[in-house]
């Protein structure tokens, strides 16, 4: 019984999150087991008890020969704020207040088209002490380039655009977008000099039409919040851009400090 219930919210999860995604297929979530083929894969979370941290569909130790990861310390309570940049619609300056108002550093993934429309915001995000990861410049699914330098291109071409608005050269940190990734994208990664990054908190908060109220934001984000998680949030989203103040301040609350995705390079 209680294997079906877990299978259910995982279940759940993946149709949540993974279908607005562009989810490829469910695998084996409860084993965390390795996934050596050359295959799509999407990235999913496993549930338990509300405040533990959940289980990823490939292993922390697996993940770890890629220089992959996706989430910190469990015996931490700190998170690490992680936001996907696919465009500007408003709502990143009033992230980027909030996470200077707790003294939080977060990680921005920018895809080219953010980096094209938005350089003055991404100037700031540097100025003020934020980090700038690769998200890739055209957000394709990555687990379908299967050749090192097309592969190369779409890393190095924002990396290349950062530093022209910056003056800075990019760190290599690493979201592939939509979840979608393969035991060869990881390593190609890896080869690039990338560290990976997935996530293991994040809920339904993309779609710019349809909007989570805060109180649904609030009950996703609020129980499931563990010692070590790498949240992921849109920073399209209204929503985050209006509750991310009182968000931080009850986690705060709750004993939770906020990191940096640098303490995994160390």
């Amino acid at each position: 019984m209680k294997y079906k219930k877990t299978l259910l919210l995982v279940v759940l999860f993946l149709f949540m999150y993974g279908a607005g995604a562009g989810a490829a297929k469910i695998v084996d979530v409860f084993s965390g087991s390795p996934f050596i083929r050359g295959e799509t894969e999407n990235w999913g979370l496993g549930f338990g008890t509300e405040g533990t941290a959940p289980t990823g569909n490939v292993s922390s130790e697996e993940l770890e020969k890629y220089d992959a990861y996706y989430m910190g310390d469990a015996s931490e309570k700190k998170i690490y704020l992680t936001f996907d940049c696919g465009y500007e619609n408003g709502n990143t300056e009033k992230i980027l207040d909030a996470l200077n108002k707790h003294d939080a550093k977060g990680t921005f993934f920018v895809v080219g088209n953010f980096l094209e429309t938005a350089p003055e915001i991404v100037k700031r995000m540097q100025k003020e002490g934020h980090l700038v990861g690769n998200h890739t410049y055209h957000h394709p699914d990555m687990s379908k380039i299967g050749d090192l330098e097309s592969f190369r291109k779409e890393m190095e071409d924002v990396e290349t655009l950062y530093q022209e608005i910056t003056g800075e050269k990019m760190l290599k940190l690493y979201r592939p977008p939509q979840g979608k990734f393969n035991s060869d994208n990881l390593e190609m990664a890896k080869q690039l000099g990338y560290h990976t990054f997935f996530w293991s908190l994040a809920y339904v908060d993309w779609y710019e039409e349809k909007q989570p109220t805060p109180q649904e934001a609030y009950s996703k984000l609020l129980p499931r919040i563990h010692s070590g998680a790498v949240v992921l949030l849109h920073a399209t989203s209204r929503t985050n851009g209006e509750i991310l103040d009182e968000l931080l301040t009850k986690w705060e609350d709750l004993g939770y400090t906020f990191g940096s995705l640098e303490e995994f390079l160390e």
